[in-house]
């Protein structure tokens, strides 16, 4: 079975069409300017992780208070919660240890994606036309974390509708990247990745349902999980889950430090934990390692940069040495197919076979959008949306009615293959994107390049984002570390096996 020749027109015009936009755009826009990034951090309570600030807080070494000089959105919400949580701790008869157990994150910073329901913040989800809707009740890992302790300082920006690699929109407008502000921070989690890498926040919550969540953390040189299927709950969110969506879609944690991943995992999990081994030890000398180096050279998607290459491989010789294993290089040519697998797979119908919700219909709002109209509108500067959500409702719009059966065979192999392959004790390594981060707006012209992470949604596996220092450009690299499904403890336990070994996050204002 290949695909046939209408699929293969599509597939040469998804090439050829973005490449042209991209001459063009390169011909008119400005020359680059010097690249600037944030200052250093001063404050040291702002380089300390979750798990060691909640230390000092319950110690009484640092007051809640003191943490929230900086806060503007939430600032008297915030106030409140942090003196009510000194007032905990100095009344508090039963010792750390107790407050550890009722409220392991007491007094930690928290920021959320502005998708999940925060309790009286807005809930736009990057959309203008929502801008004044305020959420009612928390999403419900939200309220898991603030029963934990955690305060949210806020809500942090996404893309429209979170279904773009760039946190911009029409609402709030676009997040840079604190390494280099001329560039991107990612989406759609973008503006929890930004704040985080820079420091301005201790932990925080994204969902990720293409990458949402491991392309702001690789950008931003930071850490971030995807969990299995079904072990944190996706409710609470607009936009919400409609079609299959839902098996697709994950919720998880991002920091700064590996050692908060875990226990921010079992957190927002509540009692779904138990379906993970979390807390079962682990020997990473009993792990089976395999690496891919790319897709297998999809025309649809850029080559793997050559310094993403080099510290995956790094990361097996590393591997090899400390713990004595081997590392196998492995190749799936269904890969070349990651793009074409995610969007086929997440235009399909529930199990009652009712289709997701158009694209177009969450920008109207309970309006009506003509995306050939709003294209034109946006020339002149009228729309009210991106030129990214824009083109997603055309493209949208030219699905076919039946998915290409080809496809679906390519998905049915791959997910036999990868699950025998890692089956309870194996560890992948996959490139988080084939670029470091790109400059503001380059996405729209290399869009296929989430391929590289929307396939690990649809294939359902648990992922780990693990920073690996510097580029010589002094941007993040990085890789995602893959497990079999519902085996989130092994990505989590090389994580901090990855920190140790290539130091974990860089303070963007030291890079």
């Amino acid at each position: 079975m290949a695909l046939t020749i209408g699929e293969r027109v599509r597939c040469f015009l998804l090439v050829l069409v973005p490449r042209l936009f991209l001459a063009l755009f390169r011909l008119v826009s400005p020359g680059t300017k010097r690249p600037k990034h944030l200052p250093p951090i001063r404050n040291p309570l702002l380089t300390l992780s979750a798990v060691q600030l909640a230390e000092k807080i319950r110690r009484r070494e640092v007051s809640t208070c003191f943490m929230y000089p900086v806060l503007s959105f939430r600032f008297s919400v915030a106030i409140q919660e942090a003196a009510r949580a000194d007032k905990l701790i100095e009344e508090e008869n039963g010792g750390e240890e107790v407050l550890r157990n009722r409220f392991p994150l007491l007094g930690v910073p928290l920021s959320v994606k502005e998708s999940f329901a925060l309790q009286g913040m807005p809930n736009s989800g990057g959309l203008k036309s929502r801008g004044k809707v305020l959420a009612s009740v928390d999403a419900p890992p939200v309220a898991l974390l603030k029963r934990a302790g955690a305060i949210p300082l806020g809500v942090t920006n996404t893309s429209e509708l979170c279904m773009w690699m760039e946190s911009s929109n029409h609402l709030y407008g676009i997040t840079s990247n604190p390494y280099d502000l001329e560039r991107m921070c990612g989406g759609s989690s973008g503006g929890e990745g930004s704040i985080i890498g820079s420091g301005a926040s201790v932990i925080g919550i994204g969902s990720d349902i293409g990458g949402s969540i491991r392309l702001p953390c690789f950008f931003n040189g930071i850490f971030g999980h995807k969990p299995s299927k079904d072990v944190v709950s996706n409710d609470g969110q607009f936009p919400s889950c409609t079609g299959l969506q839902n098996d697709y879609s994950g919720s998880g944690p991002m920091c700064r430090y590996a050692e908060d991943l875990l226990p921010l995992l079992k957190i927002m999990a509540g009692p779904t934990a138990d379906k993970l081994s979390l807390s079962e030890e682990v020997d990473l000398k009993k792990f089976r390692f395999f690496t891919v180096v790319d897709d297998g050279g999809s025309p649809l998607t850029s080559p793997v940069d050559n310094q993403l290459i080099q510290a995956q491989k790094r990361v097996a010789a590393r591997l090899e040495a400390d713990l004595g294993v081997k590392v196998k290089e492995v190749s799936f040519p269904q890969l070349k197919y990651s793009f074409q697998i995610w969007d086929t797979f997440l235009a399909l119908p529930d199990k009652d076979g009712k289709p997701p919700q158009p694209f177009v219909e969450l920008m109207a709002d309970g309006g009506s959008v003509w995306p050939f109209w709003e294209l034109i509108k946006r020339i002149f500067g009228r729309s009210e949306h991106t030129v990214a959500a824009i083109g997603l409702a055309l493209m949208e719009s030219s699905h076919s009615s039946k998915p290409s059966q080809f496809i679906l065979k390519q998905m049915e192999e791959l997910q036999k293959e990868m699950e025998d392959l890692l089956g309870t004790d194996g560890v992948l390594l996959y490139p988080s994107h084939p670029l470091l981060a790109p400059k503001h707006h380059h996405p729209l012209f290399t869009p296929y390049n989430i391929g590289y992470t929307g396939i690990l949604n649809i294939l359902g596996l648990p992922v780990t984002q693990c920073p690996l220092g510097l580029s010589k450009e002094r941007l993040p690299l990085g890789v995602q570390v893959v497990a079999g499904k519902l085996q989130d403890h092994l990505p989590l336990a090389v994580a901090l096996y990855l920190e140790k070994a290539f130091g974990g996050w860089v303070d963007p204002g030291m890079a």
